[in-house]
Order: structure tokens, then sequence, then C-alpha cells
């Protein structure tokens, strides 16, 4: 047998995003991949032993060549952040004098990803970092790319007459608050969560509402390029409504629905929300 085959799933951290084949290349001469399975999620490399940089090793009871998988993602819509890391696999594929080959695939390890939120409070507003189905506040704020941020907005309304909750702007920086370098918008706007707009981005609001009070949306992890420091703010600026009153352009929580094409509102008419693609809409008399 004279050649290497790998067969990599694009689904290479485990998180159910795929990434680009054009991304993955074999070897310290970074080769293209030989076929694609988009039924099974799959790229294939196929090469000759020597062939894509590998090196070779004689040990008394074997031959190891060994080679590396390369993913070096695409820059992010946004040059700004970064959503997954670069990575480098080593394979090893061992001729045993008296055995089949085997071949052997590590994965890296991978640094955590941290966050840390703070809100301006008005009334008794609070932004809490929830578990995966919501039922409880995150013992834990370590995060990988790759992973999700439910993010959980809340008011007390316990002495106010019934109020309908919104976030109008969310901004990632390095340090607290909003004026920092870098810094990153997630929601802008006044409620139009621009990070779901990119290509590389599942980020939006959750529909419908547990409360009138109380409003979620998840956020894919990033971090900023260029940066090794893993701990971001997240200030976010709430407001309220009387919950009986339309949503309207200034008072709305709109998501873009990449099937779709459009921006959709958590509640009210598709019409408040075409000011988000304008990134205009407007500001209160």
């Amino acid at each position: 047998e004279a050649q290497l085959v790998v067969t990599v799933h694009r689904d290479l951290f485990g998180t159910g995003r795929l990434v680009s084949a054009a991304d993955l290349t074999l070897g310290p001469a970074a080769c293209k991949h030989s076929s694609l399975s988009r039924a099974h999620n799959t790229v294939t490399f196929t090469a000759g032993l020597h062939e894509c940089g590998s090196t070779v090793q004689i040990t008394p009871n074997s031959l190891i060549y060994r080679t590396l998988l390369n993913y070096d993602p695409s820059p992010a819509s946004n040059p700004v952040i970064i959503r997954t890391n670069p990575a480098i696999i080593p394979i090893e594929c061992h001729y045993p004098r008296r055995e089949n080959v085997s071949s052997n695939a590590i994965r890296p390890t991978w640094a955590p990803f941290s966050s840390t939120l703070s809100a301006e409070e008005k009334l008794v507003f609070s932004l809490r970092l929830m578990n995966d189905d919501w039922s409880a506040e995150r013992p834990f704020t370590g995060f990988q790319l790759g992973d999700v941020l439910n993010i959980q907005a809340e008011v007390g309304t316990e002495s106010h007459v019934p109020l309908r909750l919104f976030v109008d702007s969310c901004v990632a920086a390095l340090s607290p608050g909003t004026d920092s370098s870098p810094h990153y918008t997630i929601i802008d706007f006044n409620g139009c969560l621009v990070d779901g707009r990119l290509d590389d981005t599942s980020s939006a609001f959750v529909t419908p509402r547990p409360r009138e009070d109380m409003l979620r949306f998840r956020i894919d992890v990033f971090r900023f390029a260029g940066d090794t420091r893993n701990l971001i703010y997240i200030t976010c600026h709430l407001k309220v409504t009387p919950a009986d009153q339309t949503p309207d352009p200034l008072n709305k929580a709109c998501s873009f629905n990449k099937a779709r094409n459009t921006w959709a509102p958590v509640e009210g008419t598709l019409d408040i929300c075409s000011c988000c693609e304008m990134g205009n809409c407007g500001s209160p008399a």
C-alpha cells in the first residue's frame, strides 16, 4: 500500500457546525482534498505516503509515516472577530513489520473561551448566562469556540404595571463598557440582532418569549482577532414598554431568518424589522 487515505468529518469540533472543505489541507505542503461527500459531510484526502510533506521514521518494529491535517478557517464575515481557532491534527500511519497498517488521529486540546456579562440597570434589570435548557443560571463562564451563549434578560415587575422587556443594544469588548477598542456590536438599531446577519452565525432571539418581562437570545461564541485575551465583556442596554403597547421600529426584538432571507420579530408585524437591513431605525421623538 503506497497511499494514505484520510477521511475527515466536517463537524471537526463536534459542535454540529460544519467547517468548509476549502479550509482543510493535508501535510506541510497543504495538499487539497481529493473528494467531498455532501451526503456524509466528509472530506477525503488521498496522497502517496511520501507526498504532501510527510516524513518517515524507521524503528525496530515498524515504519512510521507522519503528516498533519491542517484547519485554517477563512476570515469571518466581520474581520473584527473570530468564531473558530485554527487547528493542526497530527496523523501517523504505522507499518508494523508483521501486522497490517494502522492510523491514529489525535485531537488537540482547545483553549477555553470565557465570557463576563454586565448590564446597565434602570429598574431592576438582570442579564444572566443560562444553561443549555434555560432551566438555571450557568454555574461557570468558560466556553470554547463553536459553543453557544444562552443569554436571558429580565426585569422585575413586582410594583409596576405589566411591562414588556426589550434589548436595545449589546456590545462586546475586552474591557467593561462600550467605548473601548476593539469592540463588536451584537445587537443594534433598537433591537436588531445584527450578529445573526453574518453568514457564519446562527445567533437569534428565542421565540416565543417565556414572559413579557423576559427576553432570551443565543449568540455563537467568538473571540477578537489578533488578541490573545480570552475574557470578553458584553454590555447591553435594556428597556421596557407597557406590555399592551404594540411593538414598533423603536421597540422590537428582530432576528435575521436565513431560510427566508428576511428579518422577523419576536412579536409584531414584519415591517417593524425592515429598518434593520437599512441600519437606521430612527430615534425617539
